[in-house]
């Protein structure tokens, strides 16, 4: 039986260890993360926001997942750890019924993905972990702030209330019962975000739910600087390097030196030998 390079989360909630995930996109960054000692990768829909250019993340299509799901795998092998578990999103209206679950969960599995993650705890997103799981896909819940939810939301926090923390101790504990394997909690209270991680058998990762989780996630774009800052970034978010800087200082200098004739120079080209440029020249001069 072929060992799941998901086990590492599982694995590192028996052990007490903590486990860092990080959402991105493409086959560079991947690659990047991978050797840089990042234990999962999640291609998640906020690709629709940090890379794609839209407003929200509802936007986000299964053709966009797929494709950058596949890409991220690529990157993952060719880094020198190819063992890196992927997980890729099922964005919004693509889990509305288990077959249509079923289907874009495979398709998901056969772009690279090593498990499916899908948000909230109702009875379709239910029926979703149970056919997936029935069909032998690694299912990743998302409780707390929903961003494929956005729209019902007053404000990004969860559990702020008694109520509304043992809603989500339930939910988590269903998904769990339905098969899951780990649970994001995004934007939850931290002590919620606790009680969850210590009463479930399955990893937690959070974002922005505490330092009781059994791993971190964030956003590539955000933690090394590459969000535009004319968007505030969350509470939750730590950037880790200032890259939109210096990618800006990289164009403006590529662009300063076109514009004056300093690139290209010899360097950065190639030339005929002399005997073929010469023989070139005879040919076209003696026309």
């Amino acid at each position: 039986m072929a060992f799941s390079p998901l086990q590492v989360l599982s694995d590192a909630k028996t052990r007490g260890e903590q486990v860092a995930v990080v959402s991105l996109y493409d086959a560079p960054t991947a690659e990047i993360c991978c050797e840089a000692g990042v234990d999962c990768i999640l291609v998640g829909d906020s690709m629709g926001n940090a890379m794609l250019g839209y407003d929200d993340f509802l936007s986000v299509t299964m053709e966009d997942v797929l494709r950058h799901t596949a890409a991220v795998a690529r990157g993952v092998k060719q880094s020198r750890r190819p063992e890196v578990p992927v997980v890729g999103d099922l964005p919004f209206g693509s889990y509305v019924s288990p077959e249509q679950a079923a289907r874009n969960g495979a398709n998901l599995i056969r772009a690279g993905a090593h498990g499916v993650k899908l948000e909230g705890a109702g009875p379709s997103a239910l029926a979703a972990v149970r056919t997936l799981v029935e069909m032998g896909a690694p299912i990743v819940g998302h409780l707390g702030f929903k961003p494929q939810s956005s729209l019902r939301y007053s404000s990004v926090v969860q559990g702020k209330t008694a109520g509304a923390a043992s809603r989500l101790l339930q939910e988590a504990r269903e998904l769990e019962a339905a098969g899951c394997i780990a649970l994001v909690l995004e934007a939850v209270t931290s002590e919620v975000a606790r009680r969850i991680t210590e009463e479930l058998s399955i990893p937690t990762i959070g974002i922005g739910a505490g330092a009781g989780c059994v791993g971190q996630v964030l956003v590539w774009h955000d933690l090394v600087g590459l969000t535009t800052p004319r968007k505030k970034p969350f509470r939750f978010v730590k950037r880790y390097a200032d890259s939109r800087a210096l990618f800006s200082e990289a164009a403006r200098s590529f662009a300063d030196e076109v514009h004056s004739g300093a690139f290209p120079t010899e360097e950065h080209g190639w030339n005929l030998p002399e005997t073929e440029l010469e023989e070139w020249r005879a040919r076209e001069d003696g026309r």
